[in-house]
């Protein structure tokens, strides 16, 4: 890993570390502190930041772990994934091209695109005309 993005992904860490803590601490002074006419925490109000603190940190590291777990399968699950939608995205150019290979379907390969055509001979159809069952006019037949 180049040292920029590495740096890019401590700053990350440190920003998810810092939020969590700050969520934290707001959550567990609101729930446990009632009263701020006193400078000290009472005994009761210490007691129930250490729990909160002490739920919230354990709950955390549950999480973490479940993820820790989890994640080779999940990025196995997303290889798979994307390895079938790029196999799928080679196949589908190749069945496209198929009908589109009808002899006589390119302008450059009709008979008509030849440089001895005659200047009152009207264009050849464009491919979408000829598979769409109009019949278009003959070259020679404008009138």
């Amino acid at each position: 890993m180049e040292p920029a993005a590495e740096q890019q992904q401590q700053l990350r860490s440190l920003r998810d570390f810092l939020l969590l803590y700050n969520r934290m601490t707001e959550l567990c002074f609101c729930r446990c502190v009632s009263d701020l006419n006193h400078r000290l925490l009472t005994r009761r109000e210490e007691l129930c930041l250490e729990r909160c603190a002490g739920k919230l940190v354990r709950c955390n590291h549950r999480l973490l772990s479940a993820y820790v777990a989890l994640m080779p399968s999940i990025a196995q699950r997303r290889a798979a994934d994307y390895e079938a939608s790029a196999a799928r995205a080679q196949e589908a150019p190749a069945a496209p091209a198929a009908p589109d290979a009808a002899p006589g379907a390119s302008p450059d390969t009709s008979p008509d695109a030849s440089p001895d055509a005659s200047p009152g001979a009207s264009p050849p159809a464009p491919a979408a005309a000829v598979g769409s069952g109009a019949s278009p006019e003959p070259a020679g037949a404008s009138t």
